[in-house]
């Protein structure tokens, strides 16, 4: 199946464009707390259906604008690709449950921390599934990660399981994504396409038994519902077009920025309680990163030379 969006050549230089949409991208996400805050009151299921059926349509207008619907056409004629995508539809869809049910239940800090180990966690599944080999700093790296989440679970007395769930379903998502043939805002769609029925079959159920929130409640409530769409969408398509002007290197620090900003949300604006544990743990965390960081950039370095010869 040909990829439209593998045509086009990566550049080995950041580009000011791609700095931007990325950027952009990730402030979006820093931010979405406050927006899936302001849904608390609506239960996480039905939040994530409509940020299901409100995503179909953004993300089709921009594949009509850029003129790329021929390899979506051909992914919903291929068995595997609807396989792969179903697979991918599953883990993204569980990764915004949890997600939005953190943010309603006042564990966005739990959902932060879920976010920072994220890259690690990739790493140990490159590791594990790939055959990739995994540098002294690295193995470290999980190492302070793991040791982490075992302050956090002793305090609590059990998993952080918030934590946990959004890294292995967003880390598994990326690693399924790679499977998919088709570029990825193509794959976006296909994505909610394959999850549009159960959606609207489960909002039409809410409706007919008079549980939904969306046209019943406060009008308020059904803007925000409508705006899922968006705010779930746009910041993944901008974020899709950024990373294919960026440098890997580049785009592994500014992941940093999402988590950041929901960690700072869920302190200063939602108030959440940073404990011993956690005054322990995201130090540790944050050492972590540091050293996953300093590790991948030298590995990009002494690539350079290779590509050059």
């Amino acid at each position: 199946m040909r990829n439209p969006d593998s045509l086009t050549v990566k550049p080995n230089v950041d580009t000011p464009q791609g700095l931007v949409f990325a950027t952009a991208a990730y402030v979006l996400w820093g931010f979405l707390p406050l927006y899936m805050k302001a849904l608390s009151h609506i239960p996480a299921a039905e939040v994530v259906a409509h940020r299901v059926i409100w995503s179909v349509p953004v993300a089709a207008i921009v594949l009509v604008v850029m003129r790329r619907t021929q390899d979506l056409k051909a992914a919903l004629r291929s068995p595997r690709t609807l396989l792969m995508g179903a697979v991918t539809a599953a883990l993204i869809s569980i990764n915004w449950g949890i997600y939005v049910w953190a943010i309603a239940s006042d564990r966005a800090l739990e959902a932060a921390l879920g976010y920072y180990i994220n890259p690690l966690f990739s790493i140990l599944l490159g590791a594990f599934l790939l055959g990739e080999r995994m540098e002294k700093t690295q193995v470290i790296a999980i190492g302070l990660a793991a040791g982490a989440v075992l302050v956090l679970a002793l305090d609590a007395g059990s998993l952080p399981w918030v934590a946990l769930g959004l890294t292995f379903s967003w880390g598994l998502y990326a690693l399924a994504k790679k499977s998919l043939p088709v570029g990825p805002n193509q794959g976006f769609l296909l994505e909610v396409l394959i999850l549009l029925v159960p959606a609207l079959i489960y909002v039409s159920y809410l409706g007919l038994n008079e549980e939904g929130n969306f046209l019943t409640a406060a009008p308020l409530d059904t803007w925000l519902l409508l705006g899922c769409g968006a705010v779930t969408a746009v910041p993944l398509l901008i974020y899709a077009n950024g990373a294919k002007l960026l440098r890997l290197s580049t785009i592994g620090i500014l992941q940093y920025i999402a988590p950041t900003m929901i960690f700072l949300v869920a302190v200063f604006v939602f108030g959440e309680e940073f404990g011993r544990a956690r005054m322990i743990a995201f130090p540790m965390i944050w050492l972590a990163l540091i050293l996953y960081s300093s590790s991948m950039l030298r590995q990009m370095r002494s690539r350079r030379p290779a590509r050059g010869a």
